[in-house]
């Protein structure tokens, strides 16, 4: 697995594009994403949004992931970096965050390399 992160607009999407062979039509949205097939994915992006839908509907991200990563082990993951900046007045926003934060933990913990992501040059922090 890979997990490519950073922060918005920093150019994670087209990095995987050129560097791993990927077309659009093969990555997954984290907004759109039917989250009850996670059978052959090759690329999930924005999935700090789907931490979000985890949250929302009661679903621990963890565990999800888990299972996404099972059933996929090549899986490249593209997730926002948004624990950084000024605290949401919002409880539901700090949650995300935290709980964002941790998956994140989980997905680096897990994966075979990381990427971070600044002005659209990466850098690989692991593997």
């Amino acid at each position: 697995m890979i997990l490519i992160v950073g922060g918005a607009y920093q150019g994670k999407t087209e990095y995987a594009l050129k560097n791993y062979g990927l077309d659009r039509a093969e990555i997954a949205n984290g907004k759109t994403f039917d989250f009850e097939n996670t059978e052959i994915i090759k690329c999930i992006s924005d999935y700090h949004e789907a931490v979000k839908h985890f949250i929302e509907n009661g679903t621990d991200p963890i565990e999800f992931s888990e299972k996404l990563i099972e059933n996929n082990p090549d899986i490249i993951i593209i997730m926002n970096e948004i624990g950084n900046g000024i605290v949401p007045l919002d409880k539901s926003e700090r949650v995300w965050r935290e709980q964002t934060g941790k998956t994140g933990c989980f997905l680096a913990e897990r994966a075979d390399e990381v990427i971070r992501i600044t002005c659209g040059c990466g850098v690989k922090i692991k593997g």
